[in-house]
């Protein structure tokens, strides 16, 4: 998705999404100790270190370490439907309006998932910003089969459109994708 329409669909979603977000926050902060919203060192464009928001779904305390890789057991009774339907993700609007990810782009890794930087570096895929959604994402990949992962990011690398960004779009907030 190019960087103009980042910016037209994001500052709407964000302003649209605000109650949502305090809403959200307030929950957090009322069911488990601690900020309402995380912030986390990620891998993003060329390979640059940014700092990556999301709301708070785990409590205080839980390793860093990719999201597959974490227990269920720390993951807080708000945080467990935040993910659900994945409203755990909007403060990432604001990462999109600073243009350190895009609406739709490989999903952001840790600096510690060494296997899964080392694969998309070899296929180019960190000339993408990355996204708040991304194809592997939804066709059900996650970042727990690294080669995979980084082959279906190629993938979108390849074969971006306006198109495709659109389907992948639909699809993250419950859209049938083939």
């Amino acid at each position: 998705m190019n960087r103009f329409l980042d910016i037209a669909l994001a500052l709407p979603l964000l302003v649209l999404s605000s109650p949502i977000v305090l809403a959200a926050a307030l929950w957090i902060r009322m069911s488990s100790v601690g900020p309402a919203v995380f912030s986390q060192l990620r891998v993003g464009r060329h390979e640059k270190v940014f700092r990556c928001h999301k709301l708070r779904t785990m409590f205080v305390g839980t390793e860093a370490l990719p999201t597959h890789e974490v227990g269920q057991d720390s993951v807080t009774p708000a945080g467990r439907f935040l993910r659900r339907v994945k409203l755990d993700e909007l403060p990432q609007l604001w990462n999109v309006l600073k243009g350190e990810m895009s609406l739709v782009g490989p999903r952001p890794c840790l600096a510690t998932q060494r296997d899964l930087i080392r694969y998309r570096r070899e296929l180019g895929v960190y000339a993408l910003r990355p996204g708040i959604s991304g194809l592997a994402q939804v066709r059900g990949i996650d970042m727990s089969d690294p080669k995979r992962c980084a082959e279906t990011d190629a993938e979108y690398l390849a074969t971006r459109s306006l198109m495709l960004d659109v389907r992948i779009l639909l699809a993250t907030v419950g859209a049938r994708f083939p």
